[in-house]
């Protein structure tokens, strides 16, 4: 099985100081931008609708940087199966995480919006900043998609683990939210919420980068019912294997909001992200393949 070779490949990159595998994401960027040229289509269309205004050198720069920025990505994520605490901690910093602690304090659980910007990887690290220990004094989760090859959809869920957060289907993850809540633990949940919504998803249509764009209600519909805190997580790359994460409040009480302001607060603080830094997001989803309209909104058939 080519699988097995994989394990034992991945886990040689992993022990590789970053040094090294910086080196090897120069190399990666040079195949996937100038030989294979990965989805470049897709991510010079959606940069050139995305920001009308911007002078075609302009566009270039960002999309060379990004596709830096998603090579970089690819060897950070392998080395979370080999770095210690106290190198994240110095690579992936988090600001304001006293928030976090305040709602736990209060005995709350959050809702953490967050998207792919920057390592989103990286993000299940904030359980070394918070005072609140995994599984002893709160629970840490995240949100996923499972894949459809099983034995990435196994690896990545091994390295999601690194920092003890659970993984919850987003299939199951209310039923997992009760069943955490029944435990008498507060929770942070992180959603990766800009994804295309799937079929049959209610979705909230929103002005986001130039482009009429559906949202994805569910995160906010479950923060509603379980009266969940709701907050932003605003990523940066600061420089080369630094980011830093911000944690801004949405709502203290999310059933306390009028219906769709959580999302729509969230869709802003996404675009504020991107504008600052363009090249930091996942440009190769194909995010606008299917064009929406306001009329195309059905959020409020989940009330």
């Amino acid at each position: 099985m080519i699988y097995r070779p994989l394990t034992w490949l991945f886990k040689g990159l992993a022990r590789l100081p970053f040094g090294i595998l910086y080196g090897i994401a120069d190399v990666l960027f040079f195949i996937i931008y100038y030989m294979v040229r990965y989805r470049r289509k897709t991510v010079e269309r959606n940069i050139a609708d995305s920001f009308p205004k911007m002078s075609a050198k302009e566009r270039r720069k960002v999309i060379r940087q990004f596709y830096r920025n998603f090579a970089d990505y690819v060897v950070e994520t392998l080395k979370l199966e080999h770095v210690s605490d106290e190198e994240m901690k110095q690579r992936m910093t988090f600001e304001n995480v006293e928030l976090i602690d305040r709602l736990m304090d209060e005995g709350k659980s959050i809702v953490a919006y967050f998207s792919h910007t920057g390592n989103w990887e990286w993000a299940p690290s904030v359980t070394l900043w918070t005072r609140h220990r995994p599984e002893t004094d709160a629970v840490f989760a995240q949100v996923y998609r499972p894949l459809r090859n099983k034995f990435f959809d196994q690896y990545f869920l091994h390295l999601r683990s690194r920092f003890h957060p659970r993984s919850f289907p987003k299939s199951s993850v209310l039923r997992d939210l009760i069943r955490v809540r029944r435990e008498g633990l507060p929770s942070i949940t992180g959603f990766m919420s800009d994804q295309k919504p799937s079929h049959g998803d209610l979705i909230h249509v929103v002005d986001f980068l130039n482009h009429p764009t559906a949202i994805i209600t569910g995160t906010e519909q479950l923060a509603r019912r379980m009266e969940m805190a709701v907050v932003y997580w605003d990523m940066e790359k600061t420089s080369r294997g630094h980011y830093r994460i911000t944690t801004r409040l949405i709502a203290e009480n999310a059933a306390l909001t009028p219906p769709m302001e959580i999302t729509d607060t969230y869709a802003r603080m996404l675009e504020t992200t991107i504008r600052r830094n363009p090249a930091i997001w996942l440009w190769t989803h194909k995010r606008w393949k299917h064009p929406v309209t306001h009329a195309d909104d059905n959020s409020t058939h989940g009330k």
